[in-house]
């Protein structure tokens, strides 16, 4: 008890002081009604101040909430939309397959479909390289086409990529014929258009007209016969030799190469057995003769 009698004396001035501070507020405001007002409206304005601070905090906080959450659902539709575009790329790749143009003589080939990661057509020697190799069934010589026709031939392959010597390379020559007439020359390309090239070695008599379709002629296992190669355009007017050379304009349109198809014989493994035979049988009969 003394302790708080003490606690009085020694803050006596302080609680006096309180006493007329309250005092005077009250005798201020209570008799004069523009002093009341002037003191309510601040009193609000406090009062709304630190409400709207203290609403402020909080709807910071849960903006962040809402953040989050919306984060977390753009992760999900992230997610959703690779797997749409994963399936929209399978479907393509589906319907790709089924829109191939090419005769019944391609039901012995089995499709790779790839994508073209690189490509030259501008070079002297282009070639292309795509997403497919070793892992995925291909393998070297075997023919690569887009839904329009002929793009070139496997050259080298790796695990997961492969080389393809593209048909804008001289050093690759097609075997082709013109679809109407079945009359077959030897497609190669000149170096300049990437949409030209020149069917040689066509017989003098040959008939054709400019229109007449190119197509493969089948007499190798890497090309059935039948894909579609380009158009004649005209002839070189060169009429002296006995061979005509064509200019055709290529199907295949090479500055835009995106889906391709890569062709693997079911019977090239018999093909190439049959080869081996007919070797070994030339050796023997040679060995014979010497004997």
């Amino acid at each position: 008890m003394n302790e708080l009698f003490n606690f009085f004396i020694r803050n006596s001035k302080w609680f006096v002081f309180t006493f007329f501070v309250v005092a005077s507020c009250v005798l201020l405001f209570h008799g004069n009604p523009y002093q009341e007002h002037v003191f309510l409206t601040s009193a609000g304005r406090m009062s709304s101040a630190v409400y709207r601070t203290g609403y402020n905090v909080s709807s910071y906080f849960n903006l962040r909430e809402i953040n989050d959450d919306l984060n977390r659902q753009n992760a999900e539709l992230q997610a959703e939309l690779v797997g749409l575009r994963r399936h929209i790329l399978q479907l393509e790749e589906e319907m790709y397959t089924d829109t191939m143009v090419v005769d019944s003589g391609v039901r012995p080939f089995d499709f790779i479909v790839a994508n073209v990661t690189n490509n030259s057509i501008y070079r002297p020697f282009n070639y292309l390289t795509i997403d497919k190799g070793r892992a995925e069934g291909v393998a070297p010589e075997l023919g690569v086409v887009d839904r329009n026709g002929v793009v070139g031939i496997v050259s080298n392959v790796g695990e997961h990529n492969s080389r393809v010597i593209s048909l804008l390379n001289p050093k690759f020559r097609l075997s082709c014929k013109i679809k109407r007439t079945n009359y077959f020359g030897s497609l190669v390309w000149d170096g300049n258009s990437p949409d030209i090239a020149l069917l040689e070695e066509l017989p003098h008599h040959a008939e054709f007209v400019p229109g007449d379709t190119i197509i493969t002629s089948g007499y190798s296992a890497v090309f059935p016969s039948g894909l579609p190669v380009g158009e004649v355009l005209d002839d070189d007017d060169d009429h002296s030799g006995n061979f005509f050379t064509l200019k055709i304009r290529l199907f295949a349109d090479f500055t835009t190469l995106g889906n391709v198809q890569v062709l693997r014989n079911n019977s090239s493994d018999e093909l190439r057995n049959i080869a081996a035979d007919e070797n070994k049988d030339k050796v023997k009969r040679k060995q014979t003769g010497m004997r």
